[in-house]
This record gives C-alpha cells, structure tokens and sequence, in this order.
C-alpha cells in the first residue's frame, strides 16, 4: 500500500468518525430535548387536525417512558359539532427501531386500556363526515389514473405495519349507533403475545361472547385467525333485522401468508374457511341453507389497472374443489372475466357436497361415475355484444342410481299439474288421457307446433336443454338496458320450473332448474316428444285456461288438430301474455292489425323459409282469425295496448334479427320485456350449462350491435329509394 493510499484510508477514517460523533451528539441532544420535541410535534398534529378535519384533538398527557416509547393518559378526539369519535384513558405504544431509520413507522408494542370507539349516525349526519370532505377537497380532476398496484401496497402496509408485534388491550368498547339501532363490541381483553393471539369480545353487552385467537407475526406479516362463539354460532342479529337476511357461523377462519409486489403487481396469498354455515333471505332459498365447511386458498393480485383472483387459487366446497379466476380491467375500457374449472370429480361426492336446503328435489339423489364442470366468461362494457359465454358439464359413465325427493320420470307417465296464481293453487289439471282436454303431441296440428318452436324455442329438438347463443344476447341486452329485459330460458327450462319446482322465486330454484334440466336431458329421461307433449298441455292460454285443448276450444271452438295457420299464430303469440290474450282482438271478433300482424309475417316468414309452411304474401292467416262469437262480448272496447312499431320497412330486420338470436327477443322487446308470471321465463340470469365439451371462450357473436346493423340496412334503403325517385319522377 502506498503512502498516498494510507493517507486516503486515515482521512475516510476520520471522516466517518466525525459523522458517527455528530450523529451521536445528535441523538443525544434530541434525547435530552425530546420532551419538548414530542410536546412540539403533538401541537402540530393537533393544529392540522383541527384546519384539515375539523377535529378537536385533545390530549391530557404525553411522556417518554423509554428509548422509543410513548405514552399518553386521557385522549380524545371529537369532530366539529358531532358526537365524540374516541376516547382513551391510557395508551403506550413503542415503535420499531430499524424501520424507523428508514422514515417508516411500525409498532412494536401497544397497551390501550378503558376506552371506546363509536360512528354515530343522527339523520343523514355521522361522525366521520370529516373523512368524505377531506375526500372530496383532496378530490383534484386529472387525466391521469392512480396506479392502483401502488394504491393497493400502501394501503396494506399502513395497516400491517400498525399491528404491533406485543398487543394489550382492555376494557374498550366499539360501538355503531343509528337513530333506530345500536351495536356494540366490547374488547374485554385482547392480546398479542410471543406471536400468541387471544381475546374475549362481549357482543351487545351479554348477548353472545366471541373470541380471536390463533397466531400472529406483524415482522414477517403472517397471520392465522379464528372467530368463533362460546356455545352458539357466530351471528349479527342487525344484519338479519337491517336486510332481512340470517347469517351464522360457527367458525370463521383467515390467514395471511405472503405479502410481496413481483415486478408491476401486488400481490396477497391468504386463505379462508368458514364451518357450518347458515344462510336464510327470501331471494337465496325459502329455508335455512346449511354449508358445513367451505374453504379458499386466494393468490389476489393488483395491477396498474386491473385487479383479480389467480386460477392457482382453490375453492373448496365440502368434498370437491375447484380453480376460480377473476379479473376485473378497470381501463382503457371496463372489462369483467370470471372462469371456473374442476377436474373430473366424484359425481356422488359432487351431488353430496350440496349446501343443505339449496336444491330440495335433488337431495337423497344416488348417482354413480365422474364430472367436471367449466365456466368462462367475459365482458367488455365497451362492447357488450361481443360477450363471451361457455358453460359445460362433461360428464364421464355418469348414471343416476336413485333419485332423490322428486322422481324426474314422473312426467313419463299421467300425473296432475297444479297452477299457482300469487302464490295460490289454482286448480289442479290432470295430464293424461283421464282429461278430455289432454291432446297427444300427435294429435296437434303441426301448424301451432311449429309456431310455438319458431317464436319460442326453435332448436328446442336439437339442443341440450341450453342455448348458449341465446343467453349470450341476453346477457349483452340486459347490459345494455341495465334491468333484465330479456332471458334466455328454452322450453325445457319452462318445463321444468312448471312440473316440478316450487314457485318461490329464488336463486336456488334458478339453479336447480339448471340442475334438473341437464340431469334429464343428459340421462334422456323424458324424451323430447314427450317434454313438448307435456309443455304444451300445460302452459297457460288464459284467464284459468290450461293446455292446448282447453285453449283450442277456448278461443276458437275447435280442438287441437282442427286449428289453421292463423289460430295457431295467434295461440303461439299469445303465450308471454296469456292473461292479456283477448285485449288483441276488437269487437267483431278480427284481430288489431296494428299490433299484430307484424308478428304473423315475422313468424310466417321465417317458417317458409325452414320449409315449415308455404309463402304467403297475406299475413299467413292473420285476416282469417275470428274468435267465437259467445267469448266476443268479453273483448274490451279499447286496447290498453300501445300500437306496436313494426312497420313494413323494419320487418325485414326484425327477421334478421329472428335468424340470429331467436323470436324469443322480437316479443320481448314487442312487450317490453314483460310476460306474466306463469309462463315468465325461470332463469334469466343464470349460467346455463350444458352437456357439451366447454372450452376455455367462446367466440363473439358480433362485434356491430344489432341496432348499428339495422341503422346502416335503413340507411341504404334510404339511399335505393332516393335514387329511384327521379326515375319514378321521370316516368
């Protein structure tokens, strides 16, 4: 080493030495000051809450009780003209010392002790109005979207960093108060110890006792938790008396096991379990639905602009579990994608993994061989009509051994039908040769056969139970409208709600209306021959009028096989709007022309060009429709009908429109989306699967709206009949 290099090392030496003594002079004379360097600093935090919130922070004392712990005796803090947020008699907290360094905050150790916390809700005004101002002062218009990867990893690590490694608390009561209810949650003891978590909670005062326990490291961010209650189910009686809803548990459990950003995104892995759950509201199930155990391991991630659920992720639901993705693409355009895939499982263990109470029919049911369910989905809110849609069972040696509470063959053979007004039976119809009215399928005329196919099911014989097309246009049209307008149930599902489920208006009913359907399709229960057979002897025709023989006769004195062209138009027309069926029709018995004669060309057409009937350029029988004279002094002076818009230049779209998504959404649009409730479609917003290979997406039906292809059909028209004016002129 040169002399040169010796003197460079001797002078960093003395350097460094300098600094380190500065540093510790430093350090020492913030320690002999820093009574009045805290007293200094709580004054400014009290001036800032009062000018940016409104707060009145009040502190009776603060002190130093060690190197880097603080504590503080009768602490309040009270917002401007509402009632006290919180109150602390006594509080220490220590902080860490290395993050400190590094300009960050975490705690190491925390003793609160005889306090409350409460959000007080007088009229339309709480005690943390202050925090929705601040929000909206800070609120400043920009071009440029938060990075929500970095929105999300701050939030998390101010809330993980102010969980502190040792934890006491005691006697501190939370509380929520409204004009009409009050909750609260007082904290008897919690405590976190040598990485030890234990708590005893008293819900509204003695009503139920509950407590945390488990393990927590706050160092290395890594939690297991459960809450549970001594001797009853976890439950919140607010919910079920705010939302009418039940909810109890017996055990709740949650873990976090990974914190970290990896390049652009944050990501979180955790798990969670709930035992014995209990669900009960109106719109779920008409009983108690029972889950005894489900479970998920959750790899969430957050990007720049999307947020979501990793497909490592699993769900699991008693014995089976299954691969759930979401994703949630908030720009340049909104964009949901959810999926859903299992391997090939246990049919028995699947049927078996049911929550109790969820699909009664289906409970006891014994089935042998294996199933595997697949589920993708996608909407791009800027393109609507581009949804993608699959939904599949694919079922290998699958049989059914047993059936369960309801015999799915039953329709095979005679059996009585009961209609159901508001909730009331009506009057029980028997389905077989006992009624007069009953008519074989072959024993009506195929013109109201094929009439009722082509406006309601068209590929009822081909298809599985499910037009996945169909519910594609639904989902896409119901977007667009943003209410249910139209839905995408084919005539098997129409069976199956009326022959077999109960008139509860439920998911669990939309779902198990799936269930059944692909069960009897899948196992060729009942033929298709005799589901339509069935369907059509018991749908409703109007006012306590069931089945095509009672309306036959109804309308038109005449049975099944005797009904022409026009007839059986105007029973298919009728069939969303049973109730309403004589409102079309004026006082000499003819039909209104404007309200329904664009519906006989629509249908007529697209039955000629399937070979179903022959061309007709008069309406296909619309004029020859006379109702029977004894039921014409029951139509009323004047329709409460609208006239309808089916002019003659927008048929020919309507018919495009036919060919691509089925008539199902020509009438629901003629009625503006309505039907009546006995024959309004069952599932609308359901997935429906099928028997069918699923595949990963499914193709866009269009990328155009339908509304944009008939603008630019008008258009042209528009164009034709300019330039053959002059020459019309000219002649």
């Amino acid at each position: 080493m040169t002399i040169r290099q010796r003197k460079a090392l001797r002078i960093t030496g003395w350097v460094f030495l300098s600094l380190f003594l500065l540093g510790c002079i430093g350090i020492g004379y913030a320690y002999y000051k820093r009574e009045e360097l805290l007293q200094s600093a709580l004054e400014r935090a009290t001036r800032k809450a009062k000018r940016d919130y409104n707060l009145d922070v009040r502190i009776g004392s603060a002190k130093f009780t060690g190197l880097t712990s603080i504590a503080f005796a009768n602490l309040s803090i009270v917002p401007e003209d509402r009632d006290t947020l919180a109150r602390i008699d006594r509080a220490e907290m220590s902080v860490r010392f290395w993050p400190l360094l590094a300009g960050k905050i975490g705690l190491s150790a925390m003793t609160v002790e005889n306090g409350f916390l409460q959000v007080v809700k007088r009229d339309s005004l709480t005690n943390i109005d202050f925090l929705i101002r601040r929000k909206k002062r800070d609120a400043t218009p920009t071009s440029q979207r938060a990075d929500l990867s970095n929105v999300a990893e701050s939030l998390i690590d101010n809330i993980l960093s102010k969980i502190p490694d040792n934890l006491s608390v005691s006697n501190v009561l939370f509380r929520g108060m409204t004009d009409a209810d009050t909750l609260t949650l007082l904290t008897q003891t919690a405590t976190i110890q040598d990485e030890v978590v234990n708590s005893t909670l008293k819900l509204n005062g003695n009503q139920a006792t509950w407590h945390l326990t488990g393990t927590a490291d706050p160092g290395d961010r890594e939690y297991d938790l459960a809450l549970f209650a001594e001797g009853q189910p976890l439950q919140l009686s607010y919910i079920q008396k705010r939302y009418d809803l039940k909810l109890q548990a017996d055990t709740l459990r949650f873990a976090l096991s990974d914190v970290n950003r990896r390049g652009s995104e944050f990501k979180l892995e955790g798990a969670g379990a709930v035992r014995n759950l209990r669900i009960n509201h109106p719109a779920i199930a008409r009983t108690d639905v029972l889950i005894p155990t489900a479970s998920m391991n959750a790899r969430l991630f957050v990007g720049e602009n999307y947020v979501g659920i990793d497909s490592s992720s699993t769900l699991r639901l008693g014995q089976v579990s299954a691969r759930p993705f979401v994703k949630y693409t908030l720009s340049p355009d909104k964009v949901y994608d959810l999926q859903l895939h299992t391997d090939m499982l246990s049919a028995q263990a699947l049927f078996n993994s049911f929550p109790q109470g969820l699909f009664e029919s289906l409970e006891g049911m014994k089935v042998t061989g294996q199933l595997k369910y697949d589920l993708a989905f996608q909407l791009n809110t800027a393109e609507p009509d581009s949804v993608k849609f699959t939904s599949g069972l694919t079922q290998d040696n699958f049989r059914i051994l047993e059936m369960g509470r309801t015999d799915f063959t039953a329709i095979n053979r005679p059996f009585v039908y009961t209609p159901y007004e508001d909730g009331k039976p009506v009057r029980p119809v028997i389905v077989g040769p006992e009624n007069p009215d009953f008519t074989p399928l072959n024993q009506i005329t195929p013109d109201l056969r094929n009439a009722l196919l082509t406006s309601e099911d068209y590929t009822f014989f081909t298809h599985n139970g499910f037009n996945e097309k169909a519910f594609r246009s639904s989902i896409a049209t119901n977007f667009k409208e943003k209410s249910f307008k139209r839905g995408a149930s084919t005539i098997s599902m129409q069976l199956v709600k009326n022959a077999f489920l109960s008139r509860n208006k439920t998911l669990s009913r939309k779902v198990e209306e799936i269930l059944i359907v692909w069960l009897i399709e899948n196992e060729h229960l009942v033929s298709k021959e005799r589901m339509y057979e069935v369907y059509l002897n018991i749908i409703e025709w109007g006012r306590n009028v069931y089945g095509i023989g009672e309306a036959a006769r109804y309308y038109f004195n005449k049975t099944p096989d005797n009904l022409d062209l026009g007839e059986s138009m105007f029973l298919a027309f009728v069939v969303p709007r049973p109730k309403r069926a004589l409102d079309w029709f004026q006082s000499d018995g003819s039909l209104q022309v404007r309200n329904v004669r664009g519906y006989f060309k629509l249908i007529g057409r697209l039955m000629a060009k399937r070979g179903l009937t022959e061309p007709d350029s008069g309406a296909y029988g619309f004029y020859n429709v006379r109702l029977r004279e004894s039921l014409r002094r029951e139509v009323p002076a004047t329709s409460g009908f609208p006239a309808d818009s089916l002019l003659n230049d927008t048929i020919d779209d309507e018919i495009d429109d036919a060919n691509n998504d089925g008539v199902g959404g020509f009438f629901r649009r003629l009625f503006n989306g309505k039907r009546d409730e006995a024959e309004r479609p069952a599932v609308e917003n359901a997935p429906a699967p099928t028997s069918q290979a699923p595949t990963e997406t499914a193709p866009a039906d269009t990328v155009k709206t339908r509304k944009q292809l008939r603008q630019e059909r008008r258009e042209r028209k528009r164009l034709e009949k300019e330039q053959r004016q002059p020459e019309e002129n000219g002649s």
